[in-house]
């Protein structure tokens, strides 16, 4: 699947099961992608579309799961401390300008707590975004992460198929969504 280019109809059309309500049986969760940025005391996971050039920087872990970096924000740490964090961690990478903000899944979990004492429960949200990102460094692979086995810049196509398998077709639409609203920048 290549990133659609045509803007005339809305992104719930495009990309359905991005926007498709979700069930995430390992959390317990059932979730909803908007394109709306949510409040920031309700924001537990941060994750990044990185570009580096016309490439998608995707990390690749121990089961041979391919992912995006990204992933939860500790007690008192700011969205945009928690992206660098996250970024080093599980890529080795660092990002190059501002973040643009692509939306947030409404994560609503049925577990009777939280997966972390410090976040709101049952209701919070992952945030996504997009930026500019060089890679120089290895994945740091904290003991309490993910291991990382392998970081690869890939383009757009290649990651949108990559990230689209495992039953999970509504993380490559989130990759060619991204893909768009970046051309529409430049």
């Amino acid at each position: 699947m290549t990133p659609i280019t045509d803007l005339s109809s809305p992104p719930e059309d495009r990309f359905p099961a991005l926007f498709a309500p979700q069930r995430w049986e390992w959390g317990g969760i059932d979730a909803r992608f908007a394109m709306a940025q949510p409040p920031d005391e309700l924001i537990t996971n941060i994750h990044l579309i990185g570009f580096t050039g016309e490439s998608v920087v995707l990390c690749r872990d121990s089961r041979g799961h391919w992912f995006l970096p990204g992933g939860t924000r500790e007690p008192a740490e700011s969205v945009e401390a928690c992206l660098a964090r996250e970024l080093v961690e599980e890529a080795g990478a660092r990002v190059l300008g501002e973040p643009v903000w692509v939306g947030a899944h409404e994560a609503v979990t049925d577990r009777a707590l939280p997966y972390r004492p410090w976040q709101p429960h049952p209701r919070k949200f992952w945030l996504w975004g997009w930026a500019e990102v060089t890679v120089d460094g290895a994945p740091t692979n904290p003991a309490d992460g993910e291991v990382v086995e392998e970081v690869r810049a890939v383009p757009v196509a290649e990651a949108v198929a990559l990230l689209s398998g495992e039953g999970e077709r509504w993380r490559g639409e989130l990759v060619a969504l991204a893909a768009e609203l970046r051309a529409a920048r430049h």
